[in-house]
C-alpha cells in the first residue's frame, strides 16, 4: 500500500502505532463493512470507521430522523428531521473523510438486497428478529459479526468471527424462538453516552478483526454505566442450535 502525503497526515496517529502501521492501515483501506442500523449505536460506529479510513461502508436503515433521536444519534441535526437517516449520515461521513466510499441501503435488512461479500457486518439494530437474520447471513457467508445493544444505564457487545470459528453464534446465546423483549429504548429510555460507549467498542472490535487481533469469539461484554463497571461472560455453543448446530 502506498500512502500519499494527505493520507500520512490524516492517519498519522494510527501509523505511529507499531502494531498498526502501514500494514494495519492497508487492512482498513481494503475492507468493506456493512452497518445495519443508523441509530445510537450505528452513528459512532460509522463515524469512527470512516475516520479510521475503512475503504467502503454500506449503511442499512429504512428510518427517517425524528426529533426524539437527537439525544443520542449524534450524526444528525434538527434540520435533518423527516429525512432518511442513511442519506443524512452519508453526507456527514463524506464530509469527514471523502476517501471512504459510503453506500446507502434505505431499507430494512434483507439478505436479498446485499450484493457483495463483506469483511465485517456490524449489528446496530434494536430488533431481535433482525439480529437473527443478520446472524444467519454472517454464519452462512463466514463473515465476522459484531453485535451491540443498550438500554437504560447498560450496554452490551458480543462478536463472532465466523471466518475462523464455525461453532457458537448469536442464536446459541439468544434462541431464535425468544420473543421480542417487552422493555426497550422506546418505552424505557437510554442514556446517550451508553450508546457512545458500546458503539465505540463495536468500531474498535471491527478494527481488531481486520488486523487479525480478535480472540473473543462469543464473549459477552456488559457495561454498567451507573457503576462504571465492565463484566465479561463466556458463551457456550448449543448442539441443537438451528444455525450453527
Amino acid at each position: 500500500m502506498s500512502l500519499n502525503d494527505s493520507e500520512f497526515l490524516r492517519y498519522s496517529r494510527q501509523l505511529l502505532m507499531e502494531d498498526v502501521g502501514e500494514s494495519g492501515q492497508a487492512s482498513f483501506t481494503n475492507a468493506s463493512i456493512l452497518i445495519v442500523g443508523l441509530g445510537g449505536l450505528g452513528c459512532p460506529v460509522a463515524t469512527y470507521l470512516t475516520a479510521a479510513g475503512v475503504g467502503s461502508i454500506d449503511l442499512c436503515d429504512p428510518d427517517t430522523v425524528d426529533l426524539s433521536n437527537l439525544q443520542r444519534q449524534v450524526l444528525y441535526t434538527t434540520d435533518d428531521c423527516g429525512n432518511l437517516k442513511v442519506n443524512c449520515a452519508k453526507t456527514r461521513l463524506e464530509a469527514l473523510n471523502s476517501e471512504v466510499e459510503i453506500n446507502v441501503i434505505p431499507s430494512a435488512f434483507d439478505q436479498s438486497i446485499l450484493p457483495r461479500q463483506y469483511s465485517v457486518v456490524v449489528d446496530c439494530t434494536d430488533d431481535t428478529k433482525a439480529r437473527h437474520l443478520i446472524n444467519r447471513f454472517c454464519f452462512t457467508n463466514a463473515v465476522p459479526l459484531v453485535s451491540g445493544a443498550a438500554l437504560g444505564w447498560e450496554g452490551q457487545l458480543i462478536a463472532f468471527d465466523f471466518s475462523q470459528f464455525r461453532r457458537l453464534c448469536f442464536s446459541c446465546v439468544v434462541s431464535e424462538n425468544t420473543p421480542e423483549p417487552v422493555i426497550n429504548c422506546a418505552n424505557s429510555g437510554v442514556l446517550g453516552p451508553i450508546l457512545g460507549v458500546v458503539g465505540s467498542l463495536q468500531a474498535l472490535t471491527v478494527l481488531r478483526i481486520l488486523m487479525g487481533q480478535f480472540e473473543q469469539h462469543g464473549v459477552m461484554q456488559r457495561y454498567d454505566g451507573k457503576r462504571g463497571q465492565w463484566l465479561s461472560f463466556s458463551s457456550v455453543a448449543v448442539d441443537e442450535c438451528a444455525v450453527c448446530g
